[in-house]
């Protein structure tokens, strides 16, 4: 058994009130602070841990383990069959109507002229520009993905033309890919790879170079987030995409010759996932002197990759490799205010606070999430990195700091007012 496993006596017959108890007390977390997180009383909690209330129904349950952070809701109930992953977030109001939309048989006749692939190219480039520049970025991409995405598939069915048809697959390909973007960390991962697949899919019939390259980048992510036993995965998918691109690239416009630095980055940040030091900055090396061939003021609409990116993905790596002193060395070189997508700002301030938790300053850490909460509610809360920090702080023996990630807490919805 692992270090990580929880240990008997977690093991039947205990209650579930006395696995709650082991976990909270091993995590030095009261009861006050345990009933905040999951939306409860003091003495609601005393009395499911002493067995004077019976167990909770399912979704306090999931509060419960995600406020306790185990890795498997078997260490709760004692099942084996419920994991409870951490960093999944809550569902968006919109999640069931973007899932009706990608779920939709896209069959029969259109009830008005197919839309075509220049106009729905432009309402894709106002949705990708709604999503840096908007604070609830999520609510606006919700919004916008159930019309795109029938949109762009009536105009893949009815192009007449086969230029016209790939057109249409290129655009649909990056609906997909901005679908990806709305469904990370929500609670329906089976949903975010059918949209991947469909994004990569519609790719390779668009032949298109830039579009090869985003569907590669979305899921070379989805690979890895999915957990080391996929980080093989993640980098063939990367490697293919860049043996594909590097012919075409002496004569590449600027958004291919991104996707291509965004493709490199990728293999670093995967590098650094599996703790390969060396192989890591190798490709971040690389991937800035791409970054240094793009125009100063240029920024990837999709990847957000750009001059003005490279020293957050130097944090990144830093923060992947665990690197504290490094980690904090590298977020002082960085200049978030150079980034001008709110979401994209909003995770550099997250891995900034990761590099400062891991550096042993979590008080600049509470105050960088901060930050992150300023730049883009919607990233904070359904970032599971973030939400771990400040659960842990919480806890926090320092009262300053208990207070302070107590009402980050509240605002992202972690704690109940």
């Amino acid at each position: 058994m692992s270090s990580d496993a929880t240990p008997d006596p977690y093991a039947d017959p205990m209650r579930f009130g006395q696995r709650m108890q082991i976990l909270r007390e091993r995590r030095g977390m009261s009861r006050t602070v345990l009933a905040g997180l999951i939306g409860m009383s003091p003495e609601w909690v005393k009395g499911v841990e002493n067995g004077r209330i019976q167990a909770p129904g399912i979704d306090t349950v999931l509060r419960a383990a995600e406020a306790l952070r185990v890795r498997d809701l078997s260490d709760l109930t004692g099942r084996s069959d419920m994991p409870a992953p951490l960093f999944q977030g809550p569902g968006h109001p919109r999640l069931a109507a973007v899932r009706a939309a990608v779920d939709a048989l896209p069959i029969g006749a259109p009830t008005a002229a197919p839309p075509r692939a220049e106009h729905l190219a432009a309402r894709l480039a106002l949705a990708w520009k709604a999503r840096h520049e908007a604070p609830n970025h999520r609510e606006i991409v919700g919004s916008l993905l159930p019309d795109l995405i029938r949109d762009a598939h009536l105009a893949v069915q009815h192009a007449e033309a086969p230029a016209d048809w790939r057109a249409a697959q290129a655009v649909l390909s990056e609906v997909y890919s901005l679908s990806q973007f709305f469904l990370a960390y929500q609670p329906d991962p089976s949903l975010l790879w059918r949209v991947a697949e469909r994004s990569m899919v519609a790719a390779a019939q668009s032949a298109d170079p830039h579009a090869i390259g985003v569907s590669a980048w979305l899921m070379a992510q989805a690979h890895r987030d999915s957990g080391p036993q996929h980080y093989d995965a993640a980098d063939a998918v990367t490697m293919r995409a860049l043996e594909h691109l590097d012919p075409l690239l002496p004569d590449a416009g600027d958004d291919v010759l991104a996707i291509a630095g965004a493709l490199r980055f990728e293999a670093g940040y995967t590098a650094a996932r599996r703790g390969s030091k060396g192989t890591a900055w190798g490709h971040w090396s690389q991937a800035r002197k791409m970054a240094k061939t793009l125009p100063a003021d240029y920024f990837h609409p999709v990847t957000s990759f750009s001059q003005a990116i490279i020293g957050a993905h130097a944090l990144t790596v830093a923060v992947e490799l665990h690197a504290g002193p490094e980690s904090v060395r590298q977020a002082a070189r960085a200049d978030a205010t150079t980034i001008p997508s709110r979401p994209r700002r909003a995770r550099h301030r997250i891995e900034e606070a990761r590099g400062y938790q891991l550096d042993g300053q979590p008080d600049v850490a509470i105050a960088t999430l901060e930050k992150a909460h300023e730049a883009a509610p919607e990233t904070i809360r359904y970032n599971g990195y973030a939400k771990s920090l400040i659960l842990e702080e919480c806890s926090a023996r320092a009262a300053s700091r208990r207070r302070r990630a107590s009402e980050l807490a509240v605002k992202v919805g972690l704690l109940a007012a």
